[in-house]
């Protein structure tokens, strides 16, 4: 354990990131920022991606979004303020748009390398984009090899990470509620949702995902407004925190919460945000016309994540001044300080709701990983039960051990993949600067 811990803190704390950090710039200086600099031309390109029949573009990001908003905000931000003070804020920010390159590159890429799969429809992801597109820079065989690790991992992840945490964290919200009660409540939830495949999962985050993320921002929106007298002194303090060496590392740290699925509250925090490979599985199931309007769809899912979500959560426990909690319990407590039992009990149900749709994503990316193999319906099957009960001892048991081979996995997964990315970004470069001077559309 003492060993896991100490390699953990290596890869955690330093190693990943300053791989997304450094790849992120990177890419979004050879893109010329056109995200940043362009915002109407991403948003028609956006707007007229969908093409007929299959996955629509937009199903795909929802439930891309499944698998990283919610339950990441609502606590990694916490973490985040918690580790270095309001000036993490800014940090998260300036993460952020590192993170919207990388997502356009990996979610691109996905889509350029997918694959026809039964009915007609789609199926991809970086293990897809590993194998072809390193094949031939590093060899058919070591690019093969490096394509089966990460699905490997990516099971394992569905397992481990987007699934027995998650739960853990849905059943402790409300103490009055058996957790096995709740735990099994979510397994067959899961069970009936992914048994349909991409298009019932995609039907589920179609209608969740937004209706639960307007809810949120509608309930942040009414705090943020009825004390806007307070807001701008908020700022002021994200601002003059900022440049310390505590806020900028609390900061890198926390934006890896917002974007992670192990919402322990007092563990550490790992990264599960653009570079991590598991959104390009969701994204490559689009019917998009091309690669680049898909990747929009990454740009914006980074946007809405943690732009938008990340800093309404990070305003409202600022202006409600608690401390002394962390993850989940600060947040619903700083909700709950403006708007009452109400508030509180809000902020419970859309945790135990995002970590329900976060499963049923993670366990789809779990089955097309395992699709990757060529796996048959008996491991499919076995693959099925062993994530039904991962979900019941999920929900009962607070598992630090888990945790630290997720720790582990995480990172593994994020830096492979981070750098796949940075060897083929030069397949993404000149589609993007072709439409940067052809006005995208």
């Amino acid at each position: 354990m003492r060993f896991l811990e100490s390699t953990n803190s290596l890869l955690s704390g330093i190693v990943l990131p300053t791989v997304l950090i450094t790849v992120g710039t990177y890419l979004a200086f050879r893109f010329r920022f056109f995200f940043f600099l362009h915002p109407v031309k991403v948003v028609k390109s956006i707007k007229n991606a969908g093409g007929a029949g299959g996955t629509s573009p937009f199903k795909a990001m929802t439930m891309a979004l499944a698998g990283t908003l919610g339950v990441g905000n609502i606590s990694g931000v916490a973490t985040a303020i918690v580790a270095g003070g309001a000036g993490a804020v800014f940090w998260m920010w300036l993460s952020a748009l590192a993170a919207m390159s990388l997502k356009y590159a990996e979610v691109y890429l996905a889509v350029r390398y997918r694959k026809r799969g039964e009915g007609g429809g789609y199926r991809g992801g970086a293990f897809y984009y590993m194998k072809e597109g390193l094949g031939p820079i590093l060899g058919k065989k070591r690019a093969a090899r490096i394509a089966a690790v990460f699905a490997a991992l990516l099971v394992s992840n569905s397992i481990l990470t987007g699934n027995i945490v998650q739960v853990n964290a849905a059943a402790s919200v409300f103490e009055d509620v058996p957790h096995v009660v709740c735990g099994a409540a979510i397994a067959i939830t899961v069970l009936a949702v992914t048994a349909g495949g991409a298009k019932r999962v995609g039907d589920f985050t179609v209608k969740v995902i937004p209706f639960l993320t307007a809810l949120y921002v509608a309930l942040s929106l009414y705090i943020i407004i009825t004390n806007a007298s307070r807001v701008g002194a908020v700022f002021s303090e994200i601002i003059r925190g900022a440049f310390n060496s505590r806020s900028a590392s609390g900061g890198v740290l926390g934006y890896a919460a917002a974007r992670a699925v192990r919402f322990g509250v007092t563990r550490g925090i790992f990264s599960k945000g653009g570079g991590c490979g598991t959104a390009p599985t969701a994204h490559a199931a689009a019917n998009v016309r091309s690669p680049h309007d898909q990747g929009c769809f990454g740009i914006f899912e980074v946007f809405c994540d943690t732009i938008v979500m990340c800093t309404m959560t990070a305003l409202v426990i600022l202006l409600s001044g608690i401390d002394g909690a962390d993850g989940i319990p600060l947040s619903m407590k700083s909700y709950g300080a403006f708007c009452g039992r109400f508030g509180e009990s809000a902020i419970g149900v859309s945790v135990i709701i995002f970590a329900l749709a976060t499963v049923i994503c993670q366990e789809f990316y779990g089955l097309e990983a395992l699709s990757f193999f060529g796996a048959k319906r008996g491991w499919r099957a076995a693959y099925i039960v062993v994530s039904f009960a991962s979900t019941l001892v999920g929900s009962v048991t607070s598992p630090s051990v888990v945790w630290q081979f997720a720790d582990l996995e995480i990172a593994l997964m994020t830096v492979t993949n981070t750098l796949c990315v940075f060897i083929l970004s030069g397949e993404v470069l000149p589609p993007v600067l072709t439409k940067i001077k052809a006005g995208f559309k």
